[in-house]
């Protein structure tokens, strides 16, 4: 097989994450009544984040070959889409929701900065212990839950800092370290498995190879196990590392944008 019959022929069109998709895209414009705004561009750019991440050749190869596709698949799932969504929610509709008791009280317990940090990260962290990893691969039921808490934690490791409620963002300076000390953890990891001298994952040793893809992937492409898995940590630092930055950009911005609450109180005096 060929990298051109790799990207044009191995699409697997799963019902479950296409009927999936659509309905969560049709339940969050039927929320916001059908508003074509700048929110709704983001959800909609989350929703199609998912679903690449899931139909598109990168998940044939992140289960069945390459824990680089996998790492790929991980920063679109954990990182990605779940910052996508997060703006994605408007103003009025979380509100809204926040009015629903059980809503509130989840918000209030999750949306606090010091447990969004731990979930979003420890998430990370803890599927990428050999054993548990390992049962992803292994055990598609596993893989999917796996996919679900990183959507999840995902979005509750963005939301303190880019919901879109003035009163429960953090403070711009708080989010930056925030946001600073999350990337460093995704940073660490990838450069773990850069700098790994084995492979850790033993079903990307050998794997059954249904599609006849090992020539192209250890032969043209030159990924063996060890050189694949350092590349995945590569992909993990440095893509990971330019979301952070962005997003650290983002709160810069909107940081510079707050008045000069100062300069206001001189002026309401004189």
């Amino acid at each position: 097989m060929t990298g051109w019959q790799l990207l044009t022929t191995t699409w697997e069109w799963y019902p479950s994450v296409i009927i999936g998709c659509l309905l969560v895209l049709l339940a969050h414009l039927a929320a916001t009544r059908l508003r074509l705004e700048a929110a709704t561009a983001w959800f909609a750019a989350g929703v199609v984040t998912v679903f690449l991440a899931l139909v598109s050749p990168l998940d044939l190869l992140s289960d069945d070959y390459l824990f680089s596709a996998h790492m790929m698949q991980h920063i679109l799932l954990a990182m990605v889409a779940p910052l996508f969504f997060v703006l994605g929610l408007p103003a009025d509709l979380i509100r809204k929701a926040l009015r629903w008791r059980p809503v509130a009280v989840a918000e209030r317990l999750l949306g606090h900065p010091m447990a969004a940090w731990f979930l979003g990260n420890g998430t990370l962290c803890l599927w990428h212990a050999p054993a548990l990893y390992n049962a992803t691969l292994e055990n598609e039921q596993i893989h999917i839950f796996e996919h679900m808490t990183f959507l999840v934690t995902g979005t509750i490791l963005w939301w303190p800092a880019f919901n879109r409620v003035p009163e429960l963002q953090m403070k711009p300076l708080m989010s930056v370290l925030y946001l600073t000390l999350a990337g460093l953890v995704n940073g660490v990891l990838g450069i773990f498995f850069s700098l790994s001298t084995e492979p850790y994952y033993a079903p990307y040793l050998k794997p059954e190879d249904e599609h006849n893809l090992l020539p192209l992937l250890r032969g043209q492409w030159g990924l063996d196990p060890l050189n694949d898995q350092q590349l995945g940590g590569g992909l993990m630092w440095v893509l990971g590392t330019i979301i952070y930055l962005w997003a650290i950009l983002l709160m810069v911005v909107r940081w510079y944008r707050l008045p000069d609450t100062d300069s206001e109180t001189q002026r309401s005096v004189a």
